[in-house]
């Protein structure tokens, strides 16, 4: 193969990709109603195993795209969290955090049984296992049109669940870094900093960006939408730089900006078509990266962990449902649609090895297993769950 003809098939590798997984997810999602991030997902898992010319991670850039995808869901998520709720009804919060600390100690347990793991590997994986996926569970909501009850349920508990991972993956690399270094202010600082300062970061924007927009644009209009695009892409542009936590940060200003009463109509979510590009490319990446030989090694400790996972958010959803004021049928369907767990956890361990854990690619090799089901599967029972709670608003016609 000549040099021109290589350029040109790594030149035109990404957009094929794309395309051929927007056109697919479409295709599936109209005949049987499969998950359009499903499809994303599985050819990006394709692409990826048969060594497509072009379609890797090596390519400089590609990491921060996703991250910029991402952080648009989350700002996305953190404004459909209304913080009052929880005053109102506390036991929403409780939930959240009880089955966030059990999902942690169930596959920490997990992992102790069934695979010699170093102990930092299997409380990483017990951290980022109490996260859900904001974007493959943003995405089926936008699709369905789905609103109610467990719907918002699943909002507030996603972002809770969000929030406890980063925070326990923080506190395992300062574990990490005091265990290698003996440095407790360089383990201590090295946590507490980027915490702290991504929430700031996300505060202060939070304040200033709806305060231009009140005295600049109209909140109803398009302006708005392009406004928070650009802020989150700034925010993820100086995480970035700073070393910081994106991700966090840009959740943090989603929270604060919805507080400060700019309102996006349903129209404006998911930042219309440049958000439908971004989110097919930041799924079909995350499948990318994945290794088959991690996913083939680590399939039967991934089966399970993903059981383990699983029994712990539908049973803390189901126990808690009576006392925070739902059926213990929608306790159960807020549970199964709570199964996702993807981009989120494949993006923050990227950004984690980045930041110096030594463990972050063990640890991604480890659970490349139940990512992968997780990713395939994960949207499917989540669309099925909110179905059968009757929250979805479909036409016929769609």
């Amino acid at each position: 193969m000549s040099p021109e003809t290589s350029f040109l098939l790594q030149a035109i590798a990404w957009p094929l990709v794309l395309l051929l997984a927007w056109l697919l997810a479409d295709a599936l999602y109209v005949r049987w109603q499969i998950p359009r991030v499903t499809s994303y997902v599985a050819v990006g898992v394709l692409a990826g195993g048969v060594h497509l010319p072009g379609v890797t991670n090596d390519i400089t850039g590609l990491p921060f795209v996703a991250t910029v995808a991402l952080s648009l869901v989350l700002f996305e998520l953190g404004y459909r969290i209304n913080l009052r709720w929880f005053q109102a009804n506390p036991w929403v919060l409780v939930a959240g955090v009880a089955e966030s600390l059990l999902t942690f100690a169930l596959v920490f347990w997990a992992t102790g049984w069934l695979d010699d793991l170093r102990l930092h590997v299997r409380l990483a994986i017990a951290s980022l296992a109490m996260a859900s996926s904001p974007a493959g569970i943003l995405r089926v909501v936008h699709e369905l049109r789905s609103a109610g009850q467990v719907t918002e349920r699943v909002m507030h508990l996603t972002a809770i669940n969000c929030l406890l991972s980063v925070f326990a993956l923080k506190v395992v690399m300062g574990s990490r870094t005091l265990r290698v270094s003996g440095d407790w202010s360089q383990a201590v600082f090295g946590s507490v900093h980027v915490l702290a300062t991504s929430i700031a970061v996300g505060v202060v924007l939070g304040f200033v960006v709806p305060r231009l927009l009140k005295g600049r644009l109209s909140a109803a209009g398009d302006g708005a939408t392009v406004v928070f695009a650009l802020a989150v892409l700034l925010l993820s542009t100086a995480a970035y730089g700073l070393k910081l936590s994106p991700l966090l940060a840009a959740l943090t200003f989603g929270i604060v900006a919805r507080e400060r009463r700019v309102h996006l109509t349903h129209n404006q979510r998911n930042f219309g078509t440049a958000g439908d590009l971004l989110g097919v490319f930041l799924f079909v990446y995350v499948a990318s990266v994945m290794e088959w030989a991690d996913v083939v090694s680590g399939l039967a400790l991934g089966l399970v962990l993903v059981v383990v996972r699983t029994a712990a958010k539908v049973a803390v959803n189901v126990g808690t449902a009576r006392i925070s004021g739902i059926t213990r049928r929608k306790g159960l369907m807020t549970g199964l649609a709570l199964t996702p767990m993807s981009a989120f956890v494949v993006l923050l361990v990227g950004q984690s090895g980045l930041a110096g854990f030594d463990l972050a690619e063990q640890t991604l090799s480890a659970m490349a297993g139940m990512v992968l089901v997780l990713e395939l599967l994960g949207p499917v029972v989540t669309q099925r769950a909110l179905m059968a709670a009757r929250e979805t608003h479909v036409s016929q016609e769609t």
